[in-house]
């Protein structure tokens, strides 16, 4: 009795499961990157803005608290001191932005004070950090 054999059946790769596997690394990776933007500012009540906007890459972060001491990336700072370091972080990087976070509670005084410190460093970008608003206006 003589068998008869198939022919052997030519191997393939299957692709959707592959392009499945990469969107699903791809989505995760990002997810993953986004989570690990850094504030580098303190924890303060910011008011609040319906035109606020979120991420920026390159900046210092300026923060006022509420009790009047003043930080630059979490270290405590003089008035005095925050031009000199700003004038250090600007020679370093020209494109930085100065992100001032103030407490609500912090006197109009004091914002303008940090401000006007920020702009003799030489700061060309200044932020304000707001929280968004739950209304947003109507265009």
């Amino acid at each position: 009795m003589r068998l008869l054999r198939r022919p052997p059946r030519k191997a393939r790769i299957e692709i959707i499961p592959l392009i499945d596997t990469i969107f699903f690394l791809l989505v995760f990776f990002m997810m993953a990157s986004l989570s690990m933007a850094v504030y580098r500012g303190m924890p303060i009540d910011l008011p609040k803005a319906g035109t606020g906007q979120q991420g920026m890459r390159d900046h210092a972060a300026v923060t006022l608290t509420k009790d009047g001491q003043l930080y630059l990336d979490k270290q405590p700072i003089s008035v005095d001191q925050l031009r000199e370091r700003l004038k250090g972080l600007l020679t370093v990087n020209p494109e930085l932005t100065v992100i001032l976070s103030a407490d609500e509670a912090v006197s109009h005084g004091r914002v303008v004070e940090a401000m006007d410190v920020a702009r003799w460093a030489g700061s060309n970008k200044l932020a304000i950090a707001v929280k968004p608003n739950q209304m947003r206006r109507e265009e």
